[in-house]
C-alpha cells in the first residue's frame, strides 16, 4: 500500500506520495491531467535541470541566493541533468499551455532534493523553497521556453544534423557509383528522355544538402533564449545581469551556442523560431518521402514491375506469398515523413493561441518538435544504412528501358520538327520497334549518324550539336 504525506498549496491539502520528490502543484498536475501518458523526454528534463543550475549559480554570483542553499541546489539539479532523478517527472505534456506546471515540477523536486542533501527529510519544509530559492529570477514563461530551444538545438546539433550527413553520403556514394548506368527518365509516371541513375540519386543528394541547411538556418533563431523576461518580458524580479550571465553558462555546458533574447517580449509572446525550426524539419522529412518512394517504384515489381534497382532483402514480406519481399525501410520512412509532417501542422497551429503576452500551447510544440528530430535522425540513419548502402542497379533492364523509349524521339526535333518526331514516337508504340530502328528504315538518319545521335548516354548531357524542343 502506498504511504503518503500532506502538502500544502493556496488551494488547500492534499496528498503526495511519501517518497516523491514532487510538491504539490505537481500532485495538483497529475490528477488534472491523465490524458496521454506522454511525458517530457529527457533532453528537455536535462535542459531544465541546466537552466535551474544556471540560474542558483548566478544568483549566488549577484549576492542574491545563500550559499549553502545555493550549492545545494546545483547538487540536485546536477542530478537532474543526468538523469538520476527522470522518475520524478510524471506530468504529461498535455497541461497548462505556459508548461507552469512542469517548471514547478521541477522547482518542487529540486528543492526537495537539495533539502535531502541539506540533511532535511520530505515532510520538513525547507530551508530550500522551489519559487524563492530555485525558481529565483525566473517565471515558467521564460523557463519553458528557453527549455524548449536548448533542448531543440542541442538535439538538432548533436543527433539530426550528423544523420542527415550521413544519409547525404551513403546517397553521394551511390550517385557516384551509379553515374554511368543510363535509364529513361520518367515524368508524370510516364516515359520520358534518357537520364543516369547517377543523375537521379545526385538530385537526393542536393535534396538532403538543402534539407541540412534548412535545419541549419533554422538554428539562430533557437539559440536566443528568453531567459530573463520573467512573466511578460520586463524582467521584473530578475536582477538586470541575471540573463546574460545565465546564457553564459547554459552555453558553456553544452557543444551548441546560445544568446540572450534579442527581444523578450517576442521570446516569450510567441515561438515563430519554433514554427520555422519545425518547417525546415518537415522539408527534410518531405524529401526523404520522395525519395523512400521513389526507390519503391524503381525496385517494383520484381517480375512484373520496373526492377530498375534492387533493395536489400531485410525481411520476408508476405505471411501468406512465399518468397515476397517487400521495400520495409522506404515504407517505415514514408510513415515517419508523414507523422513528422502532421506534427509540424499541431506546432503551427499551437503558435497561432499565442494571445498578447504569451504562447499558451508551449508543451506539446515542444514534445512534437522533439518527436519529429527523434523520428527523423533515426529514420535517416535506418534509411543510410538498411537500404541506400545496398542498392544495386540491373543495368541490363535499364539500358532497355532507355532505348525503347519512344521519349527519344525528341532528339529528332530539331532534325524533322515536333510534328513528324511525335509520329515517329507513335509508331515505336504501335510496331515495339525502337525510334533508332524507324529512323534507320524510314532514311532519315543512316545508321551510324543514328547511332550517334540516338544514342542514350549521349541524351543524358546537353548538346551544342542539335538543338530543339527539349520536351516536357
Amino acid at each position: 500500500m502506498t504511504e503518503y504525506r500532506i502538502e500544502k498549496d493556496f488551494l488547500g491539502e492534499l496528498k503526495v506520495p511519501k517518497d516523491a520528490y514532487w510538491g504539490a502543484q505537481t500532485q495538483r498536475a497529475i490528477e488534472n491531467f491523465p490524458i496521454s501518458g506522454i511525458r517530457f523526454g529527457r533532453r528537455f528534463i536535462y535542459a531544465l535541470g541546466l537552466i535551474k543550475k544556471a540560474a542558483a549559480e548566478t544568483n549566488m554570483e549577484l549576492g542574491l541566493l545563500d550559499s549553502k542553499i545555493g550549492k545545494a541546489i546545483v547538487k540536485a539539479t546536477e542530478e537532474v541533468m543526468e538523469g538520476k532523478l527522470d522518475a520524478q517527472f510524471p506530468l504529461d505534456v498535455f497541461q497548462t499551455g505556459s508548461g507552469t506546471s512542469t517548471n514547478m515540477n521541477a522547482n518542487e523536486v529540486i528543492a526537495n532534493r537539495a533539502n535531502e542533501i541539506l540533511g532535511s527529510s520530505l515532510e520538513q519544509k525547507g530551508p530550500v523553497h522551489p519559487n524563492d530559492h530555485v525558481n529565483m529570477g525566473q517565471s515558467s514563461n521564460d523557463v519553458i521556453p528557453t527549455a524548449i530551444h536548448v533542448a531543440a538545438l542541442m538535439a538538432i546539433d548533436e543527433e539530426l544534423l550528423p544523420a542527415l550527413r550521413e544519409l547525404e553520403d551513403s546517397l553521394a556514394k551511390k550517385a557516384k557509383e551509379f553515374d554511368p548506368v543510363v535509364k529513361a527518365g520518367r515524368t508524370h509516371l510516364m516515359d520520358a528522355t534518357p537520364i543516369r541513375l547517377g543523375q537521379e540519386f545526385s538530385g537526393y543528394v542536393s535534396q538532403i544538402d538543402h534539407g541540412i541547411r534548412r535545419v541549419s538556418a533554422a538554428r539562430g533563431a533557437l539559440a536566443e533564449l528568453a531567459i530573463g523576461g520573467t512573466a511578460v518580458g520586463t524582467g521584473i524580479n530578475a536582477h538586470p545581469e541575471f540573463p546574460g550571465r545565465v546564457v553564459e553558462k547554459i552555453s558553456s555546458a553544452t557543444p551548441s551556442k546560445f544568446r540572450v533574447a534579442e527581444n523578450h517580449f517576442e521570446a516569450q509572446a510567441a515561438q515563430d523560431s519554433l514554427v520555422d525550426a519545425s518547417g525546415a524539419i518537415r522539408t527534410v522529412a518531405v524529401s526523404m518521402l520522395k525519395i523512400a518512394n521513389d526507390l519503391r517504384w524503381m525496385s517494383s515489381g520484381p517480375h512484373t514491375g520496373l526492377r530498375e534497382i534492387n533493395l536489400p532483402a531485410v525481411q520476408p514480406g508476405s505471411s501468406i506469398m512465399p518468397g515476397k519481399v517487400n521495400p520495409v525501410i522506404p515504407e517505415a520512412v514514408m510513415q515517419v515523413a508523414a507523422t513528422v509532417v502532421g506534427n509540424d501542422v499541431a506546432i503551427s497551429v499551437a503558435n497561432t493561441h499565442s494571445n498578447l503576452d504569451l504562447c499558451t500551447m508551449m508543451p506539446v510544440m515542444s514534445q512534437r518538435l522533439q518527436q519529429n528530430i527523434e523520428l527523423l535522425t533515426n529514420a535517416a540513419r535506418v534509411f543510410a544504412h538498411k537500404c541506400v548502402d545496398g542498392i544495386t542497379a540491373n543495368e541490363e533492364v535499364l539500358m532497355r528501358y532507355a532505348e525503347s523509349s519512344p521519349a527519344i524521339a525528341a532528339k529528332l526535333n530539331p532534325i524533322i520538327g515536333y510534328e513528324k518526331a511525335a509520329e515517329i514516337a507513335k509508331e515505336v508504340g504501335r510496331t515495339g520497334k525502337t525510334v533508332k530502328q524507324i529512323v534507320i528504315e524510314k532514311g532519315i538518319l543512316s545508321a551510324d549518324e543514328a547511332e550517334k545521335v540516338l544514342d542514350p548516354k549521349h541524351l543524358t548531357v546537353p548538346s551544342k550539336d542539335l538543338l530543339g524542343s527539349g520536351g516536357g
